[in-house]
Protein backbone atom coordinates (compact mmCIF):
# COMPACT_ATOMS: atom_id res chain seq x y z
CA UNK A 1 0.00 0.00 0.00
CA UNK A 2 1.47 3.08 -0.94
CA UNK A 3 2.63 5.42 2.01
CA UNK A 4 3.62 9.05 2.49
CA UNK A 5 6.91 8.83 1.31
CA UNK A 6 5.12 6.51 -1.90
CA UNK A 7 3.67 10.23 -2.63
CA UNK A 8 6.96 12.13 -2.16
CA UNK A 9 9.25 9.61 -4.10
CA UNK A 10 6.25 10.03 -7.03
CA UNK A 11 6.54 14.10 -6.53
CA UNK A 12 10.37 14.02 -6.59
CA UNK A 13 10.12 11.95 -9.88
CA UNK A 14 7.61 13.90 -11.51
CA UNK A 15 9.34 17.18 -10.51
CA UNK A 16 13.18 15.83 -12.02
CA UNK A 17 11.56 14.46 -14.83
CA UNK A 18 9.50 17.37 -16.10
CA UNK A 19 12.60 19.91 -15.50
CA UNK A 20 14.58 17.25 -17.47
CA UNK A 21 12.21 17.81 -20.43
CA UNK A 22 11.29 21.30 -20.01
CA UNK A 23 15.19 21.86 -20.02
CA UNK A 24 16.10 19.99 -22.99
CA UNK A 25 12.55 21.59 -25.01
CA UNK A 26 14.51 25.29 -23.63
CA UNK A 27 17.70 24.07 -25.07
CA UNK A 28 16.40 23.10 -28.39
CA UNK A 29 14.06 25.86 -28.78
CA UNK A 30 16.84 28.46 -28.16
CA UNK A 31 19.51 26.93 -30.70
CA UNK A 32 16.95 26.64 -33.31
CA UNK A 33 16.40 30.39 -32.73
CA UNK A 34 20.13 30.91 -33.17
CA UNK A 35 20.42 28.58 -35.79
CA UNK A 36 21.25 30.92 -39.33
CA UNK A 37 23.46 33.48 -37.25
CA UNK A 38 27.17 33.03 -36.00
CA UNK A 39 27.58 35.54 -33.06
CA UNK A 40 29.18 38.33 -33.43
CA UNK A 41 32.41 37.25 -31.60
CA UNK A 42 32.79 34.06 -34.12
CA UNK A 43 31.49 35.15 -37.07
CA UNK A 44 35.69 35.87 -38.62
CA UNK A 45 36.59 32.38 -37.68
CA UNK A 46 33.27 30.00 -37.46
CA UNK A 47 31.73 29.49 -41.04
CA UNK A 48 28.34 29.30 -40.84
CA UNK A 49 27.94 25.80 -42.13
CA UNK A 50 29.97 24.51 -39.25
CA UNK A 51 27.68 27.12 -36.81
CA UNK A 52 24.30 25.66 -38.44
CA UNK A 53 26.01 21.73 -37.77
CA UNK A 54 25.97 22.69 -34.04
CA UNK A 55 22.81 23.51 -33.85
CA UNK A 56 21.58 20.97 -35.29
CA UNK A 57 23.49 18.36 -33.72
CA UNK A 58 22.38 19.57 -30.02
CA UNK A 59 18.96 19.71 -30.97
CA UNK A 60 19.41 16.30 -31.34
CA UNK A 61 21.19 15.44 -29.10
CA UNK A 62 18.58 17.38 -26.94
CA UNK A 63 15.68 14.99 -28.61
CA UNK A 64 17.44 12.01 -27.57
CA UNK A 65 17.85 13.11 -23.99
CA UNK A 66 13.97 13.61 -23.68
CA UNK A 67 13.44 10.27 -25.01
CA UNK A 68 16.81 9.03 -22.39
CA UNK A 69 14.29 11.04 -19.54
CA UNK A 70 11.30 9.41 -19.94
CA UNK A 71 12.58 5.80 -20.29
CA UNK A 72 14.68 6.53 -17.04
CA UNK A 73 11.58 7.00 -15.14
CA UNK A 74 9.68 4.29 -16.63
CA UNK A 75 12.29 2.00 -15.49
CA UNK A 76 12.71 3.02 -12.16
CA UNK A 77 8.68 3.03 -11.60
CA UNK A 78 8.71 -0.36 -12.92
CA UNK A 79 11.02 -1.66 -10.76
CA UNK A 80 9.59 -0.24 -7.50
CA UNK A 81 6.00 0.53 -7.40
CA UNK A 82 5.58 -1.62 -10.13
CA UNK A 83 6.59 -4.50 -8.34
CA UNK A 84 9.74 -5.76 -10.84
CA UNK A 85 12.18 -5.52 -7.88
CA UNK A 86 9.97 -7.79 -5.84
CA UNK A 87 9.62 -10.24 -8.43
CA UNK A 88 13.82 -10.60 -8.40
CA UNK A 89 14.28 -10.75 -4.89
CA UNK A 90 11.55 -13.70 -4.55
CA UNK A 91 13.21 -14.90 -8.02
CA UNK A 92 16.67 -15.26 -6.55
CA UNK A 93 14.86 -16.24 -2.68
CA UNK A 94 14.10 -19.49 -4.28
CA UNK A 95 18.00 -20.15 -4.61
CA UNK A 96 19.45 -18.51 -1.91
CA UNK A 97 18.48 -17.00 1.49
CA UNK A 98 17.26 -13.20 1.59
CA UNK A 99 19.23 -12.70 4.25
CA UNK A 100 22.51 -13.94 2.78
CA UNK A 101 25.37 -11.29 1.14
CA UNK A 102 25.25 -13.38 -1.44
CA UNK A 103 21.28 -12.59 -2.22
CA UNK A 104 22.19 -8.82 -1.65
CA UNK A 105 25.20 -8.68 -4.41
CA UNK A 106 23.09 -10.79 -6.70
CA UNK A 107 19.85 -8.76 -6.71
CA UNK A 108 21.91 -5.32 -7.28
CA UNK A 109 23.81 -6.93 -9.94
CA UNK A 110 20.42 -7.97 -11.41
CA UNK A 111 19.13 -4.93 -11.57
CA UNK A 112 21.97 -2.74 -12.54
CA UNK A 113 22.97 -5.49 -15.59
CA UNK A 114 19.25 -5.52 -16.57
CA UNK A 115 19.17 -1.59 -16.31
CA UNK A 116 22.12 -1.36 -18.34
CA UNK A 117 20.52 -3.78 -20.83
CA UNK A 118 16.92 -1.74 -21.47
CA UNK A 119 19.62 1.13 -22.22
CA UNK A 120 21.54 -0.80 -25.31
CA UNK A 121 18.79 0.09 -28.04
CA UNK A 122 19.26 3.97 -27.14
CA UNK A 123 23.10 4.11 -26.64
CA UNK A 124 23.05 1.84 -30.31
CA UNK A 125 20.74 4.53 -31.75
CA UNK A 126 23.39 7.47 -29.93
CA UNK A 127 26.15 5.63 -31.61
CA UNK A 128 25.38 4.21 -35.28
CA UNK A 129 22.76 6.75 -35.63
CA UNK A 130 22.56 10.20 -34.23
CA UNK A 131 26.94 10.38 -34.29
CA UNK A 132 27.10 8.36 -37.48
CA UNK A 133 24.86 11.33 -39.39
CA UNK A 134 26.90 14.02 -37.80
CA UNK A 135 30.17 12.17 -38.89
CA UNK A 136 31.67 11.45 -35.75
CA UNK A 137 31.34 7.66 -34.83
CA UNK A 138 34.00 5.52 -36.27
CA UNK A 139 33.16 2.41 -34.14
CA UNK A 140 31.97 -0.45 -35.43
CA UNK A 141 29.32 -3.12 -33.90
CA UNK A 142 32.35 -5.55 -33.31
CA UNK A 143 34.16 -3.00 -31.01
CA UNK A 144 30.79 -1.69 -29.50
CA UNK A 145 29.97 -5.50 -28.65
CA UNK A 146 33.96 -6.11 -26.99
CA UNK A 147 33.74 -2.69 -25.30
CA UNK A 148 30.72 -3.90 -23.69
CA UNK A 149 32.39 -7.06 -23.08
CA UNK A 150 35.05 -5.65 -21.45
CA UNK A 151 33.24 -3.14 -19.31
CA UNK A 152 31.72 -5.64 -17.65
CA UNK A 153 34.74 -7.62 -16.41
CA UNK A 154 36.11 -4.68 -15.44
CA UNK A 155 32.97 -4.40 -13.35
CA UNK A 156 32.53 -7.58 -12.15
CA UNK A 157 36.16 -7.60 -11.16
CA UNK A 158 36.36 -3.66 -9.70
CA UNK A 159 33.24 -3.18 -8.37
CA UNK A 160 31.84 -6.77 -7.22
CA UNK A 161 34.41 -7.12 -4.54
CA UNK A 162 33.23 -3.97 -3.15
CA UNK A 163 29.97 -4.66 -2.95
CA UNK A 164 30.54 -7.23 -1.15
CA UNK A 165 32.53 -5.49 1.15
CA UNK A 166 30.08 -2.76 1.64
CA UNK A 167 27.65 -5.44 2.43
CA UNK A 168 29.37 -6.93 4.73
CA UNK A 169 30.45 -3.90 6.99
CA UNK A 170 26.25 -3.47 6.97
CA UNK A 171 26.12 -6.53 8.25
CA UNK A 172 28.59 -6.88 10.56
CA UNK A 173 29.50 -3.45 11.56
CA UNK A 174 26.80 -2.19 13.84
CA UNK A 175 24.78 1.05 13.70
CA UNK A 176 27.56 3.24 12.06
CA UNK A 177 28.20 0.49 9.04
CA UNK A 178 27.63 3.40 7.30
CA UNK A 179 30.65 5.23 8.48
CA UNK A 180 33.38 2.17 8.08
CA UNK A 181 31.91 1.86 4.09
CA UNK A 182 32.17 5.61 3.71
CA UNK A 183 35.98 5.31 4.79
CA UNK A 184 36.53 1.87 2.50
CA UNK A 185 34.76 3.87 -0.78
CA UNK A 186 37.68 6.43 0.28
CA UNK A 187 40.35 3.87 0.26
CA UNK A 188 38.99 2.04 -2.87
CA UNK A 189 38.43 5.01 -4.91
CA UNK A 190 42.09 6.04 -4.71
CA UNK A 191 43.39 2.95 -5.67
CA UNK A 192 41.46 2.96 -8.67
CA UNK A 193 43.05 6.39 -9.61
CA UNK A 194 46.56 4.08 -8.89
CA UNK A 195 45.11 0.92 -11.39
CA UNK A 196 42.81 2.30 -13.82
CA UNK A 197 45.11 4.39 -16.10
CA UNK A 198 48.19 1.37 -16.08
CA UNK A 199 45.34 -1.68 -16.24
CA UNK A 200 42.06 -0.90 -17.08
CA UNK A 201 42.57 2.00 -19.64
CA UNK A 202 44.69 0.07 -22.04
CA UNK A 203 42.13 -2.68 -22.01
CA UNK A 204 39.85 -0.07 -23.90
CA UNK A 205 42.54 2.04 -25.63
CA UNK A 206 46.01 1.88 -27.05
CA UNK A 207 48.51 4.75 -25.21
CA UNK A 208 51.38 5.61 -27.43
CA UNK A 209 54.37 7.62 -26.22
CA UNK A 210 54.15 11.23 -27.66
CA UNK A 211 56.66 10.88 -30.98
CA UNK A 212 56.37 14.29 -32.28
CA UNK A 213 60.00 15.80 -31.04
CA UNK A 214 58.72 19.42 -31.28
CA UNK A 215 55.75 19.24 -29.25
CA UNK A 216 57.11 17.03 -27.41
CA UNK A 217 59.68 19.27 -26.33
CA UNK A 218 57.34 22.74 -26.14
CA UNK A 219 55.40 20.25 -23.79
CA UNK A 220 58.31 19.16 -21.57
CA UNK A 221 59.37 22.95 -21.10
CA UNK A 222 55.75 23.94 -20.04
CA UNK A 223 56.06 21.21 -17.41
CA UNK A 224 58.92 22.78 -16.20
CA UNK A 225 57.79 26.14 -16.07
CA UNK A 226 54.33 24.75 -14.26
CA UNK A 227 56.58 22.32 -12.04
CA UNK A 228 54.23 19.42 -13.24
CA UNK A 229 55.92 15.83 -12.63
CA UNK A 230 54.43 12.74 -15.14
CA UNK A 231 54.89 9.45 -15.81
CA UNK A 232 54.86 10.04 -19.63
CA UNK A 233 53.30 11.97 -22.31
CA UNK A 234 50.97 9.47 -24.47
CA UNK A 235 48.61 9.26 -27.66
CA UNK A 236 45.67 7.52 -27.04
CA UNK A 237 43.69 6.21 -30.45
CA UNK A 238 40.49 7.54 -29.96
CA UNK A 239 40.03 8.23 -33.31
CA UNK A 240 39.24 4.65 -33.77
CA UNK A 241 35.55 5.49 -31.66
CA UNK A 242 34.67 8.92 -32.53
CA UNK A 243 36.17 12.20 -33.88
CA UNK A 244 35.89 13.99 -31.23
CA UNK A 245 39.37 15.35 -29.81
CA UNK A 246 40.13 15.91 -26.07
CA UNK A 247 43.42 16.20 -24.01
CA UNK A 248 43.65 15.31 -20.39
CA UNK A 249 45.64 14.03 -17.36
CA UNK A 250 45.06 10.81 -15.47
CA UNK A 251 46.30 9.00 -12.00
CA UNK A 252 47.38 10.22 -8.95
CA UNK A 253 50.63 10.73 -7.43
CA UNK A 254 53.35 9.15 -8.89
CA UNK A 255 51.23 7.77 -11.29
CA UNK A 256 50.25 10.64 -12.82
CA UNK A 257 50.22 10.71 -17.07
CA UNK A 258 49.25 12.93 -19.13
CA UNK A 259 47.28 12.19 -22.32
CA UNK A 260 46.04 13.36 -25.87
CA UNK A 261 43.62 12.15 -28.01
CA UNK A 262 45.00 11.44 -31.82
CA UNK A 263 42.08 13.56 -33.52
CA UNK A 264 43.64 16.51 -31.43
CA UNK A 265 46.82 16.95 -32.09
CA UNK A 266 45.58 15.99 -35.50
CA UNK A 267 43.97 19.31 -35.60
CA UNK A 268 45.80 21.74 -33.22
CA UNK A 269 48.68 23.61 -34.02
CA UNK A 270 51.94 22.98 -31.43
CA UNK A 271 51.08 26.26 -29.49
CA UNK A 272 47.31 25.63 -29.38
CA UNK A 273 47.95 22.25 -28.16
CA UNK A 274 50.49 23.83 -25.09
CA UNK A 275 47.78 25.93 -24.01
CA UNK A 276 45.25 23.27 -23.68
CA UNK A 277 47.20 21.49 -21.69
CA UNK A 278 48.19 24.37 -19.72
CA UNK A 279 44.55 24.73 -18.63
CA UNK A 280 44.37 21.34 -17.96
CA UNK A 281 47.34 21.74 -16.16
CA UNK A 282 45.78 24.46 -13.91
CA UNK A 283 43.36 22.28 -12.85
CA UNK A 284 45.76 20.24 -11.48
CA UNK A 285 48.06 23.48 -9.90
CA UNK A 286 45.05 24.75 -8.30
CA UNK A 287 44.44 21.34 -6.48
CA UNK A 288 40.43 21.34 -8.42
CA UNK A 289 41.31 17.60 -8.72
CA UNK A 290 41.98 17.28 -5.11
CA UNK A 291 38.86 19.60 -4.48
CA UNK A 292 36.71 17.47 -6.49
CA UNK A 293 37.38 14.37 -4.64
CA UNK A 294 37.42 15.95 -1.38
CA UNK A 295 33.50 17.07 -2.22
CA UNK A 296 32.78 13.78 -3.89
CA UNK A 297 33.65 12.08 -0.63
CA UNK A 298 31.42 14.34 1.56
CA UNK A 299 29.02 14.07 -0.58
CA UNK A 300 29.04 10.47 -0.37
CA UNK A 301 29.71 10.99 3.19
CA UNK A 302 26.30 12.87 3.84
CA UNK A 303 24.23 10.44 1.48
CA UNK A 304 25.38 7.00 3.67
CA UNK A 305 24.60 8.85 6.95
CA UNK A 306 21.58 9.23 4.95
CA UNK A 307 20.79 5.62 4.27
CA UNK A 308 22.11 4.92 8.02
CA UNK A 309 19.04 6.70 9.39
CA UNK A 310 16.54 5.47 6.57
CA UNK A 311 17.96 1.45 5.83
CA UNK A 312 15.72 0.28 9.30
CA UNK A 313 12.43 1.94 8.56
CA UNK A 314 9.71 0.16 7.51
CA UNK A 315 8.42 2.88 5.71
CA UNK A 316 11.21 3.25 3.32
CA UNK A 317 10.84 -0.40 1.93
CA UNK A 318 6.87 0.05 1.77
CA UNK A 319 6.64 3.26 0.17
CA UNK A 320 8.78 2.22 -2.47
CA UNK A 321 6.87 -1.16 -3.54
CA UNK A 322 8.99 -3.55 -1.54
CA UNK A 323 8.28 -5.92 1.08
CA UNK A 324 11.52 -7.83 1.70
CA UNK A 325 13.38 -5.90 4.19
CA UNK A 326 17.18 -6.19 4.34
CA UNK A 327 20.04 -3.90 4.50
CA UNK A 328 21.34 -4.60 0.96
CA UNK A 329 17.27 -4.29 -0.64
CA UNK A 330 17.98 -0.86 1.17
CA UNK A 331 21.30 0.26 0.01
CA UNK A 332 19.70 -1.10 -3.56
CA UNK A 333 17.13 1.41 -3.22
CA UNK A 334 18.65 4.18 -2.21
CA UNK A 335 20.78 3.96 -5.11
CA UNK A 336 18.53 4.00 -7.62
CA UNK A 337 15.87 6.76 -5.93
CA UNK A 338 18.50 8.93 -4.80
CA UNK A 339 19.22 10.80 -7.83
CA UNK A 340 15.55 11.96 -8.53
CA UNK A 341 15.81 13.65 -4.60
CA UNK A 342 19.18 15.36 -5.30
CA UNK A 343 18.63 16.50 -8.71
CA UNK A 344 17.67 20.11 -8.30
CA UNK A 345 21.08 20.48 -6.59
CA UNK A 346 22.60 19.82 -10.25
CA UNK A 347 23.47 23.58 -10.41
CA UNK A 348 25.50 23.99 -7.63
CA UNK A 349 27.53 21.53 -9.04
CA UNK A 350 27.84 22.80 -12.29
CA UNK A 351 28.46 26.37 -10.95
CA UNK A 352 31.43 24.74 -8.75
CA UNK A 353 32.75 23.40 -11.97
CA UNK A 354 32.24 26.27 -14.56
CA UNK A 355 34.42 28.33 -11.65
CA UNK A 356 37.01 25.75 -11.60
CA UNK A 357 37.52 26.18 -15.66
CA UNK A 358 37.76 29.52 -15.77
CA UNK A 359 40.79 29.39 -13.07
CA UNK A 360 42.55 26.80 -15.42
CA UNK A 361 42.08 29.30 -18.35
CA UNK A 362 43.47 32.03 -16.38
CA UNK A 363 46.28 29.76 -15.22
CA UNK A 364 46.58 28.93 -18.85
CA UNK A 365 46.85 32.15 -20.00
CA UNK A 366 49.53 32.72 -17.47
CA UNK A 367 51.89 29.96 -18.38
CA UNK A 368 50.89 29.72 -21.94
CA UNK A 369 49.41 31.53 -24.52
CA UNK A 370 45.68 33.35 -24.54
CA UNK A 371 45.51 33.96 -28.19
CA UNK A 372 46.70 30.42 -28.77
CA UNK A 373 43.93 28.74 -25.99
CA UNK A 374 41.07 30.79 -27.63
CA UNK A 375 41.98 29.61 -31.27
CA UNK A 376 41.95 25.78 -29.68
CA UNK A 377 39.22 26.37 -28.10
CA UNK A 378 37.31 27.35 -31.43
CA UNK A 379 38.37 25.06 -33.60
CA UNK A 380 37.28 22.40 -30.69
CA UNK A 381 34.11 23.96 -30.50
CA UNK A 382 33.71 23.44 -34.59
CA UNK A 383 35.45 19.81 -34.57
CA UNK A 384 33.16 18.78 -31.90
CA UNK A 385 30.01 20.96 -33.07
CA UNK A 386 29.69 22.23 -29.68
CA UNK A 387 26.96 25.07 -29.81
CA UNK A 388 27.68 28.78 -29.19
CA UNK A 389 24.25 29.39 -28.29
CA UNK A 390 22.94 27.17 -25.67
CA UNK A 391 19.99 28.32 -23.50
CA UNK A 392 21.27 29.88 -20.19
CA UNK A 393 18.75 27.97 -18.24
CA UNK A 394 20.05 24.37 -19.34
CA UNK A 395 23.94 25.41 -19.37
CA UNK A 396 23.37 26.43 -15.53
CA UNK A 397 22.14 23.35 -15.14
CA UNK A 398 24.55 21.25 -17.08
CA UNK A 399 27.58 22.52 -18.63
CA UNK A 400 30.70 21.66 -16.72
CA UNK A 401 32.43 25.08 -18.90
CA UNK A 402 31.16 28.41 -19.05
CA UNK A 403 29.26 29.69 -22.44
CA UNK A 404 32.19 29.67 -25.64
CA UNK A 405 31.21 33.94 -25.70
CA UNK A 406 31.80 34.35 -22.23
CA UNK A 407 34.99 31.80 -21.75
CA UNK A 408 36.44 33.47 -24.80
CA UNK A 409 35.33 37.22 -24.20
CA UNK A 410 37.44 36.57 -20.68
CA UNK A 411 40.58 35.17 -22.36
CA UNK A 412 40.88 38.10 -24.53
CA UNK A 413 39.92 40.58 -21.79
CA UNK A 414 43.02 39.44 -20.05
CA UNK A 415 40.74 38.46 -17.26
Amino acid sequence: MPNDFTWLFLAALAAATLMRLWLALRQMAHVRAHRDAVPPGFADVMPLAAHRKAADYTVAKARLRIVDALLDAVILVALTLGGVLQLLIDLWADRLPVQNLWHGAVVIVTVFVLRGALGIPLDLYRTFVLEERFGFNRMTLVLYLADMAKGLLVAGLLGVPLLLAVLWLMQAAGPYWWLYAWALVVVYSVFLQLVVPTLVMPLFNKFSPLQDATLAERVTRLLQRCGFRSKGLYVMDGSKRSSHGNAYFTGFGAAKRIVFFDTLLSRLAPGEVEAVLAHELGHYKLRHVLKGMLLGWATMFAMLCALGLMVEEPWFYAGLGVQTQTLALGLLLFLLVASEFTFFLQPLVSLYSRKHDCEADSYAASHASAAELVRALVKLYQDNAATLTPDPLHSAFYDSHPPAATRIARLQAGT
